[in-house]
């Protein structure tokens, strides 16, 4: 997509009250989110995505478990999650999981979704290869670079 085109997109955007925009065009997607006054903006790779971290009362109890888990986690490479939500394993509550242990993925296939802010995020496989592990639960909340999955 042309610069002057996403430039043009983003004008519109400041001088409307819409909270975000997407456009296509052919197989290429443009997402433009505003973010409020105050809050930081996080953008992983494939997903614009701005979410300010939730507060936690006691993060020390948090810590000490996802350091054990880092250090017991099979071999290969560990898909993190990209922002702070909800993590769905299928499209709906009666679906099928997108991946099971096992499975053989591609990369950019989908290996699940996080809501965060009202917005469902597809995380994509990094990398191709067969899950070693799923490391999180249907309806669990996640935290920014938790490890969700293995993939060897």
């Amino acid at each position: 997509m042309d610069l002057r085109k996403i430039k043009k997109l983003i004008d519109l955007l400041e001088e409307s009250n819409l909270a975000e925009l997407e456009i296509k065009e052919g197989e290429e997607v443009v997402r433009l989110s505003r973010v409020p006054k105050g809050s930081i903006a996080v953008a992983p790779a494939p997903i614009a995505m701005h979410a300010p971290a939730p507060v936690m009362a006691a993060p020390a109890p948090v810590a000490a478990p996802a350091a054990e888990a880092a250090s017991s986690l099979p071999a290969g490479h560990v898909v993190k999650a990209p922002m702070v939500g909800t993590f769905y394993a299928s499209a709906s509550p009666g679906a099928a999981a997108f991946v099971k242990v096992g499975q053989q993925v591609k990369a950019g296939e989908t290996l699940g979704i996080i809501e965060a802010m009202k917005m469902f995020n597809q995380i994509e496989a990094d990398v191709g290869g067969t899950v070693q592990a799923i490391l999180i639960d249907n309806g669990q909340p996640v935290e920014f670079d938790q490890p969700m999955f293995v993939i060897a």
